[in-house]
């Protein structure tokens, strides 16, 4: 999806299209709306970044602002610095989940093989999908995939702006390493088709950043090497990639750098973990801000419960986790006695986490997780399914 985020914002607020919107803010970014007494118009005011004072993050930006040098998981502080006049509104997102399952919804009515890969984002396997038969699709020259994918693309792109009102940007080629780079390559609104033939001339020339998997350090690493394009290091000597980057992780470049990538689209996998986390816009004390900490506690668990219950799962190891003022993150976990999706459980359980973690710091941010995962169906055919508990277990942010 096309700066998902900020494309949704833009459905609620129109008058902001061509602007530089950045979202990132907290509920007191909210826009404030009067009536106009002479026309009895909604007139909105909306906060300048100029304005921001905190240390919070850039969550996505519009196109514009994008142009502007402001860039997801930049400090808002530095964002204002490059575009003080751009609009600073907060994340809503309940709403970007919603807008999501519309659009995976959509995509899924047409190409039901679909990995979901975050709330933006999806790989989709179109090898059957218009052809008359598996068969016919395994005899279609090249020319016929290309037009069968394109006429595909084109009408996957039609539904989800039917199902949502937003645009997105399409990469198709032989796998889903070379699909995520193509996808990349016209934003926004895109859709490019990725042929082996095209990766000399429209991926080798890109940076090694660009390959889902290089990190910054990796990236940084490979300047100092000399490796400034994906070409460099296709050219590289696999020897000596695996040599300075081990052998599992060298290999991986070189091939990758290669346009190769045996991944398959893998249409269903198991959660591991799901979690909820927040990061404050100043370092909160659990002394004085007590009952703030306790009110983020309690939404932290409830919203998590949300989760697991919209899912259908539920866990039986919960954790905590927390970052102070000087940085240093901790984590506790306790495995409860019987998978739970309730909030109260979930709450009682990190309460008692949070007691076996020294408070003398600020906090910077909390998180609650839970793992242990099953289906909420294979818990209740246990002969030990407990009844939720009813009491709320102070916690040491509780008064």
């Amino acid at each position: 999806m096309d700066a998902f985020y900020a494309s949704v914002e833009l459905l609620r607020y129109p008058e902001l299209r061509g602007h530089a919107v950045v979202i990132g803010g907290g509920s007191r970014h909210q826009p404030v709306a009067t009536t106009d007494p002479s026309s009895g118009a909604i007139v909105r005011q909306f906060t300048r970044l100029r304005d921001y004072v905190g240390r919070g993050v850039v969550t996505t930006a519009t196109y514009e602002a994008r142009a502007l040098g402001v860039h997801s998981a930049m400090a808002l502080m530095k964002a204002a610095r490059l575009a003080p006049d751009a609009v600073l509104l907060p994340t809503d997102f309940d709403a970007y989940r919603q807008y999501s399952r519309r659009f995976k919804a959509a995509v899924r009515a047409i190409a039901p093989e679909v990995e979901d890969h975050g709330i933006d984002e999806i790989y989709i396997d179109l090898s059957g999908v218009g052809a008359a038969n598996g068969d016919a699709a395994a005899r279609e020259t090249a020319a016929a995939a290309e037009n069968r994918a394109r006429s595909i693309a084109r009408t996957i792109k039609d539904a989800v702006r039917d199902a949502t009102g937003l645009s997105c940007s399409i990469g198709i080629s032989p796998n889903k390493l070379l699909s995520k780079i193509a996808s990349e390559l016209d934003k926004p609104d895109g859709l490019t088709i990725l042929a082996a033939a095209d990766i000399v001339l429209r991926v080798w020339p890109l940076a090694p950043r660009k390959i889902n998997g290089v990190g910054p350090k990796t990236a940084a690493r490979l300047d100092a090497l000399g490796i400034g394009t994906i070409g460099d290091l296709a050219r590289a000597d696999r020897a000596w990639l695996i040599e300075e980057f081990g052998a599992s992780r060298g290999a991986w470049m070189h091939e990758a750098a290669n346009g190769r990538d045996e991944r398959p689209v893998v249409t269903f996998s198991e959660p591991v973990t799901i979690s909820r986390e927040t990061t404050f816009e100043r370092d909160l004390s659990a002394r004085s801000d007590r009952e703030a900490l306790s009110r983020i506690f309690t939404e932290l668990c409830e919203d998590l419960a949300g989760d697991l219950q919209r899912k259908g799962y539920v866990g039986r190891t919960v954790g905590l986790k927390m970052r102070f003022d000087n940085f240093k993150t901790v984590t506790r976990d306790l495995t409860i006695a019987e998978p739970t999706q309730d909030a109260r459980v979930i709450r009682r359980a990190a309460s008692e986490c949070l007691k076996r973690v020294p408070l003398e710091r600020r906090i910077r941010l909390l998180g609650v997780r839970i793992s242990g995962l099953c289906r909420l169906q294979q818990a209740a055919a246990s002969a030990h399914a407990a009844e939720p508990h009813t009491e709320t277990t102070p916690s040491l942010f509780d008064a």
